[in-house]
């Protein structure tokens, strides 16, 4: 039995499958659903979990050395919760692109995993080392 790290099993299956290169979603409560790629879907309430704690539980466990996100996260969220993000995301380099260029990436994730984040435009595309 597994006592401690990421205890969700469909997680854990998923992050088995993402291999190098691979992109994995951590997505917002808003982010529409793509029926072409396997969801993840542990979203409870608002902001339960956040985007921001699921990062930090899968990093723990996996190695991946870039992230996507929107430019429109910066235009709409505050210095504080930018400041979050990139203590998340500390060693990664993160791109931004529009949000439109950004929706393109997303059939080519092995999967996306959606939270109850309410911060706008949290999606968070994090590729494997």
């Amino acid at each position: 039995m597994i006592n401690h790290g990421i205890l969700n099993p469909q997680i854990l299956s998923l992050l088995a499958r993402v291999r190098h290169t691979n992109a994995l979603v951590i997505a917002d409560r808003g982010f529409p659903f793509w029926p072409m790629i396997e969801t993840v879907d542990i979203s409870v309430v608002d902001d339960l979990p956040t985007v921001l704690q699921l990062i930090a539980a899968v990093r723990a466990n996996h190695n991946f050395t870039e992230a996507f996100q929107a430019k429109e996260f910066l235009k709409n969220n505050s210095p504080a919760t930018r400041v979050k993000f990139a203590a998340a995301l500390k060693g990664m380099p993160t791109k931004y692109e529009p949000h439109v260029e950004f929706k393109k990436r997303i059939p080519h994730a092995i999967g996306l995993i959606r939270t109850g984040d309410t911060t706008q435009y949290a999606n968070t595309i994090l590729i494997s080392g």
